[in-house]
């Protein structure tokens, strides 16, 4: 009973961080990897980035075969990435496949938010968002 005591609080004083705090703010400059691309999770082991550097207004990573970058906007919740290009290098079909939506997926971003569990979404006007983690949480 004491430990479910003890658990409770904490929970409780986390929760009281967490609001007192503020809510979490979508960090540039630092690396965030995707986990899931609109309904579907990545293919095993393929790894997926994005970064926003702040002081160029670029956005770059890469998608799972090859480097990407492009230029973006962050204005509050709202984000929007665009004139994206990227290397030529091929791949398997599926990371082709993969990578391709991903890179079809990132122009479509509207705004972004974090997910009760710490999650970045960056969420299209209609449909379910690309959900990445803060590398430093990965």
């Amino acid at each position: 009973m004491k430990t479910a005591i003890s658990l409770l609080a904490g929970l409780g004083l986390l929760t009281g961080c967490s609001l007192s705090g503020g809510q979490p703010q979508l960090q540039t400059g630092d690396e965030y990897i995707v986990e899931w691309i609109d309904e579907r999770p990545l293919i095993d082991r393929s790894h997926l980035t994005l970064q926003l550097d702040a002081q160029q207004q670029r956005a770059h990573g890469f998608a799972g075969c090859n480097q990407w970058f492009g230029s973006y906007q962050l204005n509050g919740n709202q984000l929007s990435i665009s004139n994206i290009a990227s290397t030529r290098k091929a791949c398997a079909p599926s990371l082709m496949e993969q990578e391709n939506r991903y890179l079809q997926a990132l122009p479509q971003v509207e705004r972004w938010d974090f997910s009760e569990h710490g999650q970045l979404q960056l969420w299209p006007a209609e449909g379910a968002p690309i959900r990445l983690w803060p590398r430093d949480n990965y």
